[in-house]
């Protein structure tokens, strides 16, 4: 293919002190390593939209949002090919935010892969539970790996021990079946081209 898949980056929290920035850079900046492949980093703190009071289902709404904010979010994720969600977990669950940030728009997700970078309780795994199954009624394609932060690099980032960088989290790189990291990258980027294939049909 000859365009650059795009993989847009979204942060899943926009409470003050949030973790999430941290692993949204880190995978953000690995992302942008890849070949064929352009990052950008979507930050819902800068997408203030009301939580979902529109009469009309955004899947019968045909791509017309009449919130402005709504409306330069569908444009953003209308643009990408895949998607990385940072879901952190909040009481076994994900955040409102991310949920209402989902709900709000349709027809821009559709046939698009996703993959998770998830922290907190359980490391996020039920948080990406949930997701996987909204993701797919949106008619996306989530992926089978994610990332999970480690409790012990999440609570030493949290209270200011150990690197502050994007190296806290390079100890994830080295699992005992090899790059967890490199597995999710390759397996959101075959499903992204496959996809972006076969919507261009």
């Amino acid at each position: 293919m000859n365009t650059p898949i795009k993989i847009k980056i979204i942060l899943g929290s926009t409470r003050q002190n949030r973790f999430s920035e941290k692993p949204a850079q880190w995978i953000f900046e690995e992302a942008k390593k890849l070949e064929g492949a352009e990052a950008e980093l979507l930050d819902l703190r800068d997408y203030p939209m009301p939580f979902f009071d529109s009469p009309i289902s955004p899947s019968m709404a045909k791509g017309q949002y009449p919130n402005e904010v709504v409306k330069k979010w569908a444009e953003k994720i209308n643009d990408g090919d895949a998607f990385i969600i940072v879901a952190p977990e909040y009481n076994h669950g994900y955040t409102a935010v991310l949920k209402n940030a989902l709900d709000v728009i349709y027809t821009e997700w559709n046939r698009k892969p996703v993959g998770f970078v998830s922290y907190g309780s359980a490391v996020g795994a039920r948080s990406v539970e949930q997701l996987r199954q909204v993701a797919v009624e949106l008619q996306m394609a989530p992926i089978r790996n994610a990332i999970h932060i480690p409790v012990d690099i999440f609570f030493a980032a949290m209270m200011g021990k150990g690197p502050t960088g994007s190296e806290m989290f390079e100890p994830i790189r080295k699992g005992s079946m090899g790059d967890p990291v490199e597995r999710f990258f390759n397996d959101l980027l075959w499903w992204a081209r496959a996809l972006k294939a076969a919507r261009e049909i």
